[in-house]
């Protein structure tokens, strides 16, 4: 028998209880050698199968973490995006008050002073910082909303009876003729404290002629008031007054038939009711 020829032995016992054998089988060298090349492919197509499905089962983990992320950056981006036209719309809002109002207002990002520190992911702090900046603005704007609020003709300049009214009304010195009257007349008795409907700067004190001792307050972009028929003025041109403070009192100077205040709102110098302005009694 050739060295190529060789045959592997195996003996196999087999005992039961009443009687034992003893088999013998031969298996030809090639015959190993091909069932254990067998076995091998077989172990390595499995393992390469389980590797398969492993990466397979990773890839899909991988996907599904890269979707999620992609959603998520997808979502602060609209978050940041909104926040960004939120902000541009408070800064906006926010500059044209602060020029209504006079109240100082200062650009994000202009300041002169050194600026510096890492960037931010848009993950973590960058959106708080713009939240940040967007309820700064927000306060800004509520300052120069309530700046402005008190430079609007809010409150009664006297207390007393409503008379005549804004628009066409008949001569109240007779004749049977109609006029046109462009505020609001208060009767109370002669004396009583008038007051400034509005933060402003006192713009005329004295004489004119149909109102009688006036005082005209402008409260700035076109917004004027005018207190007429006063008795007394206690403010002169160029002051700066306080809703609340006291002008002067009330009177019958001028075209008047008895005390009263005549009380005017005017827009760029035209006259429009007081009515508009004025808190329901």
């Amino acid at each position: 028998m050739s060295k190529d020829e060789r045959l592997y032995a195996f003996i196999v016992s087999r005992t039961s209880r009443s009687r034992s054998s003893i088999r013998r089988f031969s298996v030809h060298k090639r015959w190993v050698k091909a069932s254990a090349l067998a076995a091998a492919l077989v172990f390595c197509a499995a393992a390469y199968g389980v590797y398969g499905l492993t990466q397979q089962a990773v890839r899909a983990r991988i996907e599904e973490e890269n979707n999620r992320l992609r959603i998520e950056n997808e979502r602060q981006r609209q978050k940041l995006q909104k926040l960004e036209n939120r902000v541009d719309a408070i800064e906006d809002a926010s500059r044209r008050l602060s020029e209504m109002s006079g109240t100082s207002h200062e650009e994000e990002g202009t300041s002169t002073h050194g600026a510096g520190g890492p960037a931010l992911r848009l993950d973590d702090a960058g959106i708080a910082n713009v939240e940040a900046r967007a309820a700064r603005l927000e306060e800004n704007l509520r300052t120069c909303e309530a700046a402005l609020r008190e430079r609007v003709p809010s409150i009664w300049p006297v207390e007393g009876e409503m008379t005549d009214g804004f628009g066409v009304r008949g001569n109240p010195f007779g004749g049977g003729s109609a006029e046109f009257h462009p505020g609001q007349d208060i009767a109370a008795p002669r004396g009583t404290s008038v007051v400034a409907a509005a933060d402003g700067t006192v713009v005329q004190a004295g004489w004119q002629n149909g109102y009688g001792q006036e005082v005209v307050v402008d409260h700035g972009h076109g917004l004027t008031t005018r207190y007429g028929h006063l008795s007394k003025i206690e403010v002169a041109a160029g002051q700066s007054i306080r809703r609340g403070e006291e002008l002067g009192q009330v009177g019958s100077t001028g075209r008047s038939t008895g005390p009263h205040l005549h009380y005017e709102v005017r827009i760029d110098d035209v006259a429009v009711s007081p009515l508009h302005y004025l808190p329901a009694r």
